[in-house]
């Protein structure tokens, strides 16, 4: 796939993987991104776990799906900016066959994934798509391009939708995408929940500095994955998705729910 040339990146207005790469102490964000991951940490102090606890997730989900469940390709949608131990890494890491594609359209994100996301095996492949996620169809037209839809896919989504406002078009996209990928594949997906009052008035704070996101009910995020099957422990809070011994000391309850499911 040729690489276009990077859109233009603006750092007056606040991003999203900008503001989480904020909380993870990475250092590409903008002031515009700061004094709103500022403001809502001095609300909800516990964003900042959050944002670490959810890229341990994605951690321990993908080792469960190149190892136990025995996935080799991975179709991970908003990708966000690369950080420690990412989707390649740890699969292949397990898999070194495992062949990976990105998705995002954020141009610092691009820019990084160029020169971050590479293959980590001789085996395995590594490619990032220049892409929105209100446009599966595209997605799709370029993920065959590396992927075998004829064999299964883990399809992740590690929260991405709190910026999609309307909730069934979150459940449009997620179904468009599961529904192309075969039988024996996976949904791996995390979202913040409504579970507190101290995110709610997080969330409100980012939303009053011009960066709305949306929270989810428990059972909204339940309703993501219909027609998939839910492998043990469920839907749960995303320190209690199968912790490893790294991750057991903290795996009190927190506003973000997560799960992995087959797809029959």
């Amino acid at each position: 796939m040729s690489q276009e040339p990077l859109p233009e990146i603006r750092p007056d207005i606040p991003h999203g993987a900008r503001i989480w790469n904020y909380w993870l102490g990475g250092k590409d964000n903008y002031a515009a991104d700061r004094e709103i991951a500022d403001a809502v940490s001095a609300t909800f102090p516990e964003i900042v776990d959050m944002a670490f606890t959810s890229r341990r997730f994605l951690n321990r989900a993908v080792r469960y799906l190149a190892g136990e469940a025995g996935i080799r390709q991975f179709l991970d949608v908003g990708t966000g900016l690369p950080t420690m131990q990412n989707t390649h890494e740890v699969a292949q890491s397990v898999a070194p066959d495992a062949r990976i594609v990105y998705v995002d359209n954020d141009p610092l994100v691009l820019a990084h994934a160029r020169a971050l996301l590479v293959n980590t095996t001789p085996e395995g492949v590594t490619k990032y798509i220049d892409a929105d996620y209100h446009e599966p169809d595209r997605i799709l037209e370029q993920a065959r391009e590396i992927l075998d839809f004829s064999w299964p896919i883990a399809v992740m989504f590690m929260g991405v939708f709190g910026y999609v406002p309307d909730y069934d078009v979150a459940r449009s996209i997620i179904s468009r995408v599961v529904e192309a990928v075969p039988s024996g594949s996976y949904l791996a997906l995390w979202e913040g929940t409504s579970t507190s009052e101290a995110v709610i008035r997080g969330v409100q704070a980012q939303a009053e500095l011009g960066s709305p996101y949306q929270l989810r009910t428990v059972e909204e995020v339940r309703g993501w994955f219909a027609g998939t099957e839910l492998v043990e422990p469920g839907l749960v809070p995303l320190t209690q998705w199968r912790p490893d011994d790294l991750d057991v000391s903290r795996a009190e309850p927190i506003d973000a729910y997560a799960g992995v499911a087959r797809k029959p």
